[in-house]
């Protein structure tokens, strides 16, 4: 066993007489957690998540929302066992192969079967979402807001355009653009809200055992129903075709019944996919200037991309694109 091995990941390991394991740390994600995936000499492997600091394991979101999506169901993975005091949790091992990862070789076949996989899962958890609300679920007490919105639009302008692009804006640009965000920001708020994995794309979808599996949904929350869509069809890390992304809202409305919604639907889907999008960017531009984690900017250029289109879709985003197209030449 080595002596490099993490405190937390040691100590659970000794807890549950698992010294003589095999150890091998895993690719992270944005967040603080880390990620070790333990071999036993016999019995199946398991990953374990190292949180930043203990927690208390009645109240932690992901075991919440875990225990909600799992009464769905939905696939997610299997809680094993915990070190709270050292913020370790012991999960099943979904192994390495993201959705991401899978499409990019896929028959074109098989990519469409997963697509629609995927989509008919968020369709159940908005579903069954509605029927199991209760207090007792993290996800339904908290919600997109103006407030939640309005941050990761701010988030954007200082992360992105001012810290990642080096943008000095002209004296009353800044706040002209609050205001565009804001009119969008209040547009989404203002939706029905619905129970929202809140970061369903393709690198948190997991290929296992002949099926997908979701896994990062501790932040889960209400919100417009087009946002779990979005975040799947106007994801940061593959691209997706128009008449891909129609066909699969064509089918998410059929499962619900909602075929009359199309033109609708996909005018609120755009509407929400700018707001995530540029939320996307904040982050990618917060990653590489506050954290020097370069890897994300491989994916601005397709960010940048999908928001471009959305601006020049509509005539109602015309003051944010023209704004916009002032500091950033991708929106030109």
């Amino acid at each position: 066993m080595s002596r490099a091995l993490p405190a937390p990941v040691q100590i659970y390991l000794d807890r549950t007489k698992q010294t003589s394991a095999r150890v091998v740390p895993l690719t992270g994600d944005a967040s603080d957690r880390r990620y070790f995936r333990v071999i036993p000499k016999e019995g199946r492997s398991f990953v374990l998540a190292v949180n930043a600091a203990a927690f208390d394991y009645a109240s932690l979101p992901f075991v919440n929302v875990a225990e909600l999506f799992a009464a769905m169901p939905v696939p997610v993975p299997t809680i094993l066992g915990e070190a709270a005091d050292h913020g370790v949790l012991a999960l099943s091992d979904l192994g390495d192969v993201t959705m991401q990862a899978h499409v990019g070789a896929a028959p074109s076949a098989e990519h469409a079967a997963l697509y629609r996989q995927a989509v008919g899962f968020i369709e159940t958890m908005q579903r069954r979402g509605r029927e199991l609300a209760s207090p007792k679920y993290v996800p339904y007490g908290i919600a997109f807001d103006v407030e939640k919105l309005t941050w990761e639009m701010d988030f954007f302008l200082k992360h992105f355009l001012e810290a990642f692009r080096g943008v000095e804006f002209a004296p009353g640009d800044r706040d002209a653009l609050r205001t565009e965000l804001g009119a969008l920001v209040a547009t989404l708020a203002a939706e029905p809200r619905v129970l929202c994995h809140r970061d369903y794309h393709s690198r948190n979808l997991m290929l296992a055992h002949g099926q997908l599996w979701i896994i990062d949904f501790q932040d889960a929350r209400m919100g417009p129903d087009t946002y779990d869509l979005v975040s799947l069809l106007r994801d940061s890390y593959v691209d997706i075709s128009d008449e891909d992304v129609d066909e699969l809202l064509a089918y998410f409305l059929a499962l619900g019944g909602r075929s009359g919604e199309g033109t609708d639907f996909r005018r609120r889907f755009d509407e929400m996919a700018l707001q995530r999008n540029l939320k996307a960017l904040g982050t990618f531009g917060y990653q590489t200037t506050a954290k020097s984690n370069t890897v994300y900017i491989q994916y601005i250029p397709r960010t940048l991309r999908y928001a471009r289109a959305q601006v020049h879709k509509y005539q109602r985003f015309a003051p944010l694109r023209d704004l916009l197209a002032r500091y950033v030449e991708e929106f030109r």
